[in-house]
């Protein structure tokens, strides 16, 4: 298995110790084994914010300090997010997704070789077009 990149709200059920598919529990704890950490994107870090500002999530911590706390776990990394990578989420093959962020987050797990773990089906039907490798959480 590849390096697994979580989507925002993968990374938010994670924290908040939400119930995620057999099929992820199993890849976070290989890659927990094989000393692998799970990857999150730089734009998880502007998501959260969106979401806390619209008022579509509750955090008891300010979003700026929950995102720290979270790439300061062990077992979480922060994943790059190259020029190449924003430039390659417009030039993706196929119908890709046409939010932003997930064009984003198509376009790092592609780049980085990650398996992206996700419950939007959106992203799981594009990666069932064999553009993307994902996961369901």
């Amino acid at each position: 298995m590849s390096r697994l990149l979580l989507d925002t709200h993968a990374a938010i059920w994670l924290v908040e110790g939400q119930p995620l598919s057999n099929v992820a529990k199993e890849a976070l704890a290989m890659a927990a084994a094989d000393k692998e950490d799970a990857f999150v994107s730089p734009m998880t870090a502007w998501e959260i914010g969106m979401l806390s500002v619209r008022g579509r999530v509750r955090m008891p911590l300010t979003p700026l300090v929950w995102f720290e706390r979270l790439i300061a776990s062990p077992g979480i990394s922060l994943a790059d997010l190259p020029a190449r990578v924003l430039i390659a989420s417009s030039f993706l093959p196929g119908t890709p997704p046409r939010d932003p962020v997930d064009r984003i987050l198509v376009a790092t797990a592609r780049e980085g070789d990650y398996h992206l773990v996700t419950r939007d089906r959106e992203l799981l039907d594009y990666a069932a077009q064999g553009h993307l490798k994902a996961l369901p959480c």
